[in-house]
């Protein structure tokens, strides 16, 4: 069955690197695969397909079926109090209505990084899962109920009197239905996907000092003061913080408006990473990526994964709290990556160099050639 999107085409205004994507899996209860279209319904330039026979006929039967494991970590780290929050789903079919007729497997992973205390977090996480599948939208309009979700979340942080108003958090979800995913972020949490070692960024950071946030901010009025909006917030989206927005409605410079990246997984697509802003303040996505794929073919536990990265960061002396959710596509572990002998010496790319210094493990040292 083919999901569609009704909502208006995504702006393309952060484009990260071109993705495709499509996890190895053969899940038995599954033989074929939702349709091979972008869950926007039609083309989207940021969506480029790497591979043969992404966008194959809607009733072709795939070879690659995803399936779901997580494992995740969350500590306070040095800070004296936890505002992060984080969900896994590994099967959606639990939340979804046992009378309807999903033709899919689905997950669901978010992570959640508060500021002014945890009531808008753990606000988000109890609610944003079922705010999506409740939404008239879901599931042929994906896109639109996914942004739908957030603003409902949004503005039930502004009427909900047992929750402190001045209370924020980012926001960074992962929607996978069949081999489609749909990432959603606002904030400073990050998305990596793992492709046969390579990290791929499928999130922006909204920091008031990135280049179209600023634009956005001063163009609705805002200022950027010692990289903080309006001298107060150091996230240019966040829901909640009412005390800081206009009337509901208003566009102001702090959004709530989530940035949507689309990939369909395949088979080079190993594993997915999202983690609060406390993981990449102290580790890029190429070490992350490198870590984590080490970790795989070791043990092939995402849950020690998780903590191996939470370890990590608390070493680098991170000094904020520590989330880390890692999303394997397959049941197997990583396969071994050949690199075929040459017998010229070459020269190595900035990306290469790079991968090479996360696998001598640590992406600060200088290598010298």
């Amino acid at each position: 069955e083919c999901m569609e999107d009704d909502d208006e085409p995504e702006d393309s205004d952060n484009v990260n690197q071109p993705k495709a994507a499509k996890p190895p899996r053969n899940y038995q209860p599954m033989r074929h695969c939702i349709s091979q279209a972008m869950l926007a319904g039609g083309s989207d330039s940021r969506s480029t397909n790497e591979g043969s026979g992404v966008k194959s006929p809607q009733n072709e039967r795939c070879a690659y079926v995803p399936i779901f494991r997580s494992g995740s970590c969350s500590e306070m780290g040095p800070k004296p109090y936890m505002e992060d929050e984080y969900i896994c789903v590994d099967d959606l079919r639990e939340h979804l209505d046992a009378q309807r007729d999903y033709p899919f497997l689905g997950a669901f992973y978010g992570v959640f990084d508060g500021h002014g205390g945890i009531d808008a977090a753990s606000f988000t996480k109890r609610n944003i899962l079922e705010f999506i599948l409740e939404d008239s939208s879901f599931p042929k309009g994906v896109k639109k109920a996914v942004k739908n979700a957030f603003a409902k979340v949004d503005h039930a942080l502004a009427d909900t009197r047992s929750l402190d108003n001045s209370s924020g958090t980012t926001a960074l979800t992962a929607l996978i239905l069949g081999r489609n995913m749909l990432i959603a972020n606002a904030g400073d949490s990050r998305a990596v996907l793992g492709k046969r070692g390579r990290a791929i960024e499928l999130s922006t950071d909204h920091k008031p000092s990135c280049t179209s946030e600023k634009m956005r901010i001063e163009k609705l009025g805002g200022v950027i003061y010692d990289g903080y909006l309006n001298g107060q917030l150091s996230v240019a989206r966040a829901l909640g913080d009412w005390h800081m927005k206009g009337p509901k409605g208003s566009d102001g410079p702090l959004s709530a408006e989530p940035e949507l990246e689309e990939v369909i997984l395949c088979e080079e697509d190993e594993f997915l990473i999202i983690g609060c802003d406390g993981l990449w303040d102290v580790m890029s996505s190429q070490y992350a990526v490198t870590i984590v794929r080490k970790e795989l073919m070791l043990h092939n536990d995402p849950e020690k994964c998780s903590r191996q990265l939470v370890m990590e960061a608390s070493k680098r002396n991170s000094c904020d709290n520590l989330t880390a959710v890692v999303i394997c596509f397959s049941s197997d572990p990583p396969p071994k990556i050949e690199i075929p002998k040459m017998n010229r010496r070459r020269s190595i790319s900035v990306e290469g160099l790079d991968v090479l210094k996360g696998v001598l493990g640590d992406d600060n040292k200088t290598c010298n050639f």
